[in-house]
Formats: C-alpha cells, sequence, structure tokens
C-alpha cells in the first residue's frame, strides 16, 4: 500500500458472557477464563502518513485526561500500539493517528483495547510491514490482556489472563442492550475488591477459574433461553460491591423483560440479553426511560474483530 495512503479501520467492543475468574498469578495477573463476544458498537482509527506520532480523539471520552476522559499522548495504548509495531517492524514510527470514538470510556467494553487492535492493523497497513497474523496477535497480548480478541473478534475463548485466545462456534446471532450505569470503574480495583471479597469469605474462594463448557455449549445450540441461564460473571460481586446502585440497573434490566442481566466485564455496562431484534428495540426503550442508565445502546454479534473500514 502506498505511504500516502489513509488507512481506517473498525475494532468492535467486546461482552463477557463468562468470566471466571482464578487467583492472582505470580505476575500479578488472575487467571481466567473468559467468553468474548464483539458486538456491533464501534471505535474508528484513522492512520495517514505523518513526521513522528501525533494523535486526535474524537467523541465518547474526548477532551484529555481526568476521570473518564481520553489522555490524547504516549500514554495512551493506541501510541503505545504504535511504537511497539515500528520497533517490531524496524521502520520509523510515523504517523497521524485520529481515534473517533462511540464505545463508552471505562465501561468493562474494552474500548482502549479495541482502539489498539485497529491501530496495528492500521499502521500495518499504512507502513507495508506485512507483520502476519501471529505477529500481530503476540503484540497485541504485549498490549493488554483483551487486545488479541480485538484483532479476532467474533466469539472466542480466553485463557491466560485473557490473552490466549480461541475463536468458538457460535449459532446464529445475538441481540443485545448495553446499559452503562454511571460514572466508569477502575478494571485493577474491581479486581482487587474481589480479593478482598474472598479473603474476607463473602464470595468462594477457587483454586483456579470456573470452566467456560455451559455457556460455549449455549452458543453452539443457539439458543437465548438456554444462554441466559448459564450467563455469569465472577467479577460482578466485586462491581455491586464497589457501585451498590448496579443493583437497581441489573434489576431493571430483568424487569424489563430481559432474558437474562449481567454486568459485563468489570463494569459499570449491565449486559442484557434480548430474544431477537424487536425484542431489543423494545428493551433499549424501556431502559433508556429507565432513569439508571446513561447510555443505553442497542447490539448484535458476534461481529468480525479489526478491520479496514469498506
Amino acid at each position: 500500500m502506498s505511504a500516502a495512503s489513509e488507512v481506517v479501520v473498525r475494532a468492535p467492543a467486546k461482552i463477557n458472557v463468562h468470566l471466571g475468574v482464578g487467583p492472582v498469578r505470580a505476575d500479578g495477573f488472575h487467571a481466567l477464563h473468559t467468553v468474548y463476544v464483539a458486538v456491533s458498537l464501534y471505535d474508528t482509527v484513522t492512520a495517514r502518513p505523518g513526521k513522528g506520532l501525533s494523535l486526535t480523539v474524537s467523541g465518547e471520552g474526548a477532551g484529555g485526561r481526568g476521570a473518564g476522559l481520553v489522555p490524547a499522548d504516549r500514554t495512551n495504548l493506541v501510541w503505545r500500539a504504535a511504537e511497539l509495531l515500528a520497533a517490531h517492524a524496524g521502520v520509523r514510527a510515523d504517523a497521524d493517528l485520529h481515534v473517533a470514538k462511540e464505545i463508552p470510556v471505562a465501561a468493562g467494553l474494552a474500548g482502549g483495547s479495541a482502539d489498539a487492535a485497529a491501530t496495528l492493523v492500521a499502521l500495518d497497513a499504512l507502513w507495508g510491514t506485512r507483520a502476519g497474523r501471529e505477529d500481530l496477535l503476540h503484540l497485541a497480548a504485549q498490549l493488554g490482556s483483551d487486545v488479541p480478541f480485538g484483532l479476532v473478534g467474533g466469539t472466542a475463548l480466553g485463557t491466560g489472563r485473557g490473552e490466549q485466545v480461541s475463536p468458538v462456534l457460535a449459532g446464529g446471532r445475538w441481540h443485545w442492550v448495553l446499559g452503562i450505569a454511571g460514572e466508569g470503574l477502575s478494571t485493577p480495583r474491581v479486581y482487587a475488591e474481589l480479593d478482598r471479597l474472598r479473603a474476607a469469605g463473602q464470595v468462594p474462594d477457587v483454586a483456579e477459574p470456573g470452566s467456560a463448557d455451559a455457556v460455549l455449549t449455549a452458543l453452539r445450540r443457539g439458543s437465548a433461553d438456554e444462554l441466559g441461564a448459564v450467563l455469569s460473571n465472577d467479577l460482578q460481586a466485586a462491581a455491586l460491591s464497589l457501585r451498590p446502585d448496579l443493583r437497581r440497573a441489573v434489576r431493571a434490566a430483568r424487569e424489563a423483560g430481559a432474558r437474562a442481566a449481567l454486568v459485563s466485564g468489570s463494569g459499570p455496562t449491565v449486559a442484557a440479553l434480548a430474544d431477537d431484534g424487536r425484542g431489543a428495540v423494545r428493551l433499549a426503550a424501556e431502559l433508556a426511560g429507565a432513569g439508571v442508565f446513561r447510555t443505553v445502546r442497542a447490539v448484535t454479534g458476534p461481529v468480525p474483530g479489526a478491520r479496514p473500514a469498506s
């Protein structure tokens, strides 16, 4: 691809339909068994030729530093992704990058990880590095636990600390309503709260992450009823402990007719499973008027990972 080209890549948000959290490993991370689903809520990264690196951000969370804001400097995962790929490929890190955000910030939807994955794909094309899929996945794992899934998309089982991603079969398309309740939650803080709850005996301690077999079976069969019965998230108790108002949000989703509802990832997003597209539209409308969510989005999944925009 010509160095004069503009490359535009979209990457999706993720939800966790299963998140089994094991004990802390020697490297400080928790062992995980998680099932990711990529959903139709996207951030877009545009890469153009430049001298050195520059980064601008628009949309959700734009505005610099502070709670709920996305930095436009080297502390952003996008900047780190660019420098990492340049070092790997032996090229100069020259690019003007712009991130247009639709994925809410600090919402447990891996928006920052999606941005990093999109950056790897965009700059691989812009710089002509011809990095292989395994190369990009290796770089993605160095950037963060959720970044490899941003490349893979679809439905996948994540193990290790979540960065070891294996695609899995899912029957059909699923309809979800995402309700973001209040301000963002820090993922490290939620994990620390889970450790505290386990040490205090307030939630069961475990020797290893819980199995994802039941969720994987339900996904293969394509039954919303069966999937709704086995959705699980070990971080939910910690998120509810830190943000008791999330209990009301989960309850509101269930009372509004969701097949099931749970906190996605570290929260504060509540993922509500609908029976079909019409059901999702009705559910989204009711939750938008419930007064417990600052943002409500109807989405579908699975969708592909980071790809050039058509």
